[in-house]
């Protein structure tokens, strides 16, 4: 046999085999809490406008552009093996730079604290609202 076939046949009967143990390994007896729709701990019936912190949004926003642009640099390494090398080199610096630069803004203003920082009464001496 050649090895084309051998590996498509091997993976066919591997992708079989876990298919069947998907459908018969687990328990077939739901409860009330698996046929829930929130099954994340958030009450259904509850109020749809609880407060939000807007925090949480900013990190995650902060998550996607920097995974974002650290996906730009994955095809680097091949990238450098094309005729002209320096220009890669240079559009991966100034990504990166762009990336250090956006974390040291966000750094400075203050996006990346959970906690506020309030000034007491005294001189020079702050202190973490909780």
């Amino acid at each position: 046999m050649s090895l084309v076939p051998t590996i498509l046949m091997m993976a066919s009967t591997i992708s079989l085999i876990l298919i069947v143990i998907g459908f018969w390994l687990p328990q077939l007896n739901p409860d009330t809490e698996k046929l829930s729709p929130y099954e994340c701990g958030f009450d259904p019936l509850g109020s749809a406008r609880l407060p939000f912190s807007l925090r949480f949004f900013l990190v995650a926003i902060l998550f996607l552009l920097f995974d974002l642009e650290i996906a730009l640099l994955l095809p680097l390494p091949w990238a450098n093996q094309t005729s002209t090398p320096t220009t890669t080199s240079l559009w991966a610096t100034t990504i990166l730079m762009l990336l250090a630069l956006g974390l040291i803004y966000e750094w400075l203003q203050g996006g990346l604290e959970w906690a506020e920082w309030v000034a007491s009464p005294k001189k020079d001496c702050w202190f973490r609202l909780n």
